[in-house]
């Protein structure tokens, strides 16, 4: 039996006191399977980013279950087979591209020839070779996206978690990081990603999960979820907007 990549069973949180409590999730159930590229789609505040800080343990949940590649979150430890970017990866400014990485590179756990043997590839990948001996307080955003995204590759991890990893991006730096999350699917990676960027999710995504208010509204194959003849922006509105005159009826 194989085991998931990402289980969730369960899960839900809050924010603030019982007098003023913000429900974040309820009753989360989703298990994605090694090697499926599973985008996770909602509105601003409909618990995406909630869900992705729980199962990385920066958040704790009030009830419910995590587990990745048969590891209980937040009891076992199995950070250096999950490769994650943030919507804005955060760096030491005074730091290159390339001691960044040999930091990350070390604290996953990685000798320093396997860092060396990698760092070449990754930097060109990145297009960040010329780059490589600046310090990161002078990257743009979009050369700050793409080194977060090699810094999440530097362990060769089997599972990776990124939080819009398109955002602020141009459409060159998301021409790369879409044509990248395509060869980590070639290559049988497990990818868990959220983005707004909707045809991104249409052309990469095996499976697709859509949140609203803290509830998930549809798990599943990417194609059944497509209306006849509809793309996934208009059937995701639309799911959207049922959801929404349901809560007010």
């Amino acid at each position: 039996m194989t085991i998931p990549a990402i289980e969730i069973t369960g899960l839900s949180k809050s924010f603030g006191s019982d007098h003023k409590k913000n429900q974040a999730l309820t009753d989360l159930s989703i298990v994605i399977q090694p090697g499926e590229v599973f985008g996770f789609l909602g509105p601003n505040g409909a618990g995406k980013s909630t869900t992705i800080k729980l199962l990385l343990h920066f958040l704790k949940p009030d009830s419910g279950s995590l587990r990745i590649l048969g590891h209980t979150v937040g009891q076992d430890e199995f950070r250096h087979r999950i490769g994650y970017l943030s919507e804005f990866p955060f760096f030491y400014d005074h730091l290159t591209a390339r001691e960044t990485l040999l930091l990350s590179g070390r604290l996953s756990g990685m000798t320093r020839q396997a860092i060396d043997q990698r760092l070449p590839m990754l930097l060109e990948h990145m297009s960040l070779t010329e780059a490589a001996d600046r310090r990161v307080g002078g990257f743009s955003k979009g050369m700050k996206q793409r080194l977060g995204m090699a810094n999440a590759l530097v362990h060769d991890p089997e599972v990776l978690i990124f939080d819009e990893p398109m955002s602020g991006l141009d459409p060159v730096g998301r021409h790369q990081i879409k044509g990248l999350i395509a060869e980590l699917k070639q290559e049988g990676k497990t990818i868990f990603f959220s983005s707004h960027i909707l045809s991104d999710i249409e052309t990469l995504c095996n499976r697709i999960g859509i949140i609203h208010k803290g509830v998930l509204l549809y798990s599943g194959g990417l194609r059944d979820f497509l209306v006849a003849g509809v793309g996934l922006e208009e059937s995701f509105v639309r799911i959207i907007e049922e959801a929404n005159r349901a809560s007010f009826a």
